[in-house]
C-alpha cells in the first residue's frame, strides 16, 4: 500500500538523537589558577621593611589566569559510571532514536495520503469506471487499494461458501476489511510511541536513583561528604533524569500529532471507500436484476 523511503527517516532520526543528546552534555567548566596568590601573600607582616621593592611584583602575582578545561561531570562520567548506568543510556537511545525514525516515517506517510487524496478527487471521479480511475492513481495508493479490491470483489465470488453470501454483502466486507488494513498500517509504530512516553521518564529515574545510591556509598565508605565528592556523581546522576524527560516529551507529543493527523487522514478515506462502495453496489444490484429479468424471460 505505501511507498516510502525509509532509510532517510532512519538516517535523519540517528542524527537527531545524537546532536540533541550531546547537547545536553554541560558546558565546559572555567578552573582558575591562583596557586600563587597565596604564596605571595604570606609573608604579610615582613613586608613592611621593604616597601617599594616587595610590593611592586605583588599584582603580577595575585593575578588569576582563567583557562578552560574539560568538564568531568559530563556523560563521559555517566558512561564509564558502570554496567547499570551504561546499559541506562543504551535503552534510554534506542527509544529516542525509535521514537524519532516512527515520527518521521508516519508523517511520510499522512503527507503522501493528503497528497493522494488531493489527486484522488481531481482524478479518479472523472474516470468513466472504477477500473480506469483505479489505474489514473499511483501504485501504492490507498485509494487505489480501495478501489481495486472492491473491483476484484465483484468480479471474484466462487467458492460453495463464499456463494451463499449475496454479492452486494461480499462487496461491502472487502472493502471494509481494505480499509481496515489501511488504518491498521497508519497506526504501526503509535503503540511504541505510547511505550516510551509512559516508560522513559521511570527509566531515566532509575538511573538517577542507582547514580544517587552510588554517590552515597562512596560517601558511606570514605567519610568525606565535601561538595566536590558529592556534586560529582549527583549531577551525573540527574543527567539520567533530563536524558529521560529528552526521550519522553517528544514521544508523547509526536504520538497525540500523529493520531490527530491519522483522524484526517481516515475520514477521507472512508469517505472515498463509502462512495466506491456506493458505485459497487449500485452496479451489482444492476447486475443482478438484469440476470433475474433474464431468468424469468427464459
Amino acid at each position: 500500500m505505501f511507498k516510502n523511503t525509509r532509510l532517510s527517516a532512519l538516517l535523519a532520526a540517528v542524527l537527531f538523537s545524537v546532536s540533541a543528546a550531546t547537547a545536553l552534555v554541560s558546558a565546559p567548566a572555567f578552573a582558575q589558577d591562583q596557586a600563587s596568590a597565596p604564596a605571595a601573600s604570606a609573608p604579610a607582616a615582613a613586608a613592611d621593611a621593604a616597601a617599594p621593592a616587595a610590593e611592586a611584583p605583588a599584582p603580577a602575582a595575585a593575578k588569576t589566569t582563567t583557562e578552560e578545561a574539560e568538564n568531568p561531570f559530563g556523560f563521559q562520567a555517566v558512561w564509564n559510571g558502570g554496567v547499570v548506568s551504561r546499559g541506562t543510556l543504551i535503552i534510554l537511545s534506542l527509544m529516542s532514536m525509535g521514537s524519532w525514525y516512527i515520527i518521521i516515517t508516519k508523517l511520510l506517510d499522512q503527507m503522501k495520503i493528503f497528497k493522494q487524496s488531493k489527486e484522488t478527487a481531481a482524478k479518479f471521479w472523472k474516470a468513466p469506471s472504477i477500473a480506469a480511475g483505479s489505474a489514473a492513481l499511483k501504485d501504492g495508493s490507498p485509494f487505489r487499494f480501495i478501489a481495486e479490491t472492491g473491483t476484484k470483489a465483484t468480479q471474484h465470488h466462487d467458492g460453495a461458501l463464499l456463494e451463499q453470501i449475496d454479492l452486494s454483502t461480499w462487496v461491502t466486507m472487502q472493502i471494509q476489511r481494505s480499509v481496515d488494513k489501511v488504518q491498521s498500517r497508519l497506526q504501526d509504530g503509535l503503540s511504541f510511541l505510547a511505550t516510551v512516553g509512559s516508560t522513559a521518564p521511570f527509566i531515566g529515574l532509575f538511573g538517577t536513583v542507582w547514580g544517587i545510591y552510588n554517590a552515597l556509598t562512596n560517601i558511606g565508605m570514605t567519610g568525606n561528604a565535601s561538595i566536590d565528592k558529592v556534586a560529582g556523581p549527583v549531577g551525573e546522576a540527574l543527567i539520567m533524569t533530563a536524558f529521560g524527560l529528552f526521550v519522553a516529551v517528544p514521544a508523547v507529543l509526536g504520538y497525540n500529532w500523529l493520531v490527530r493527523r491519522n483522524k484526517s487522514a481516515m475520514e477521507d478515506i472512508r469517505s472515498f471507500s463509502a462512495d466506491v462502495h456506493s458505485v459497487l453496489v449500485s452496479g451489482v444490484m444492476s447486475t443482478a436484476n438484469a440476470a433475474a429479468s433474464a431468468k424469468k424471460v427464459g
